[in-house]
């Protein structure tokens, strides 16, 4: 006899959905409505993304997003720890200056506080600071690459403090 495994999608489906419809519902108030987004809480990702005919009759009531994906991440894939994302969609750039060293690197010790990098956005040059003391288990933009805001860009191990 094989042992009763419990469903847990259906709660969890039904979780995601809730997320689904209360996003649409503050996006409802807006008066531009974004073409896509993104809301992650830990593991779990949940994308929208409207195409431009949804996009040019937002206030009728067909406003369903064309895409609504929901992407756990995969266990094993993302190192853990706290990490570090863009603050604003821009370029990220891992030093101060095109040939100076990098603020941190992977198995940099950091604080709280400390400059880890800088997102260029518009001409405004801001920095990136660690969220916590640490050590840089991963660095995942490259130098000098476009980032999206909320992008990860850097992971810190905070139990290597």
């Amino acid at each position: 006899m094989e042992p009763a495994q419990t469903d847990t999608s259906a709660p969890l489906a039904e979780a995601l959905d809730e997320v689904r419809r209360s996003a649409q519902s503050l996006l409802a108030d807006l008066g531009d409505r974004p073409r896509a987004l993104r809301i992650r809480a830990g593991d779990v990702v949940v994308e929208m993304e409207w195409t431009e005919q949804q996009h040019a009759r937002a206030g009728s009531a067909a406003t369903e997003p064309a895409v609504a994906t929901v992407a756990p991440t995969p266990p094993g894939e993302a190192p853990t720890g706290i990490d570090i994302c863009a603050p604003t969609v821009g370029t990220f750039y891992r030093a101060p200056e095109p040939d100076a060293a990098p603020f941190v690197s992977e198995g940099d010790q950091v604080r709280r506080g400390q400059q880890v990098g800088i997102v260029e956005a518009m001409k405004l040059m801001i920095p990136v600071e660690a969220e916590a003391d640490g050590r840089v288990v991963a660095v995942h933009a490259a130098d000098c690459t476009p980032v999206e805001y909320g992008e990860r860009l850097i992971t810190i191990d905070p139990t290597a403090a």
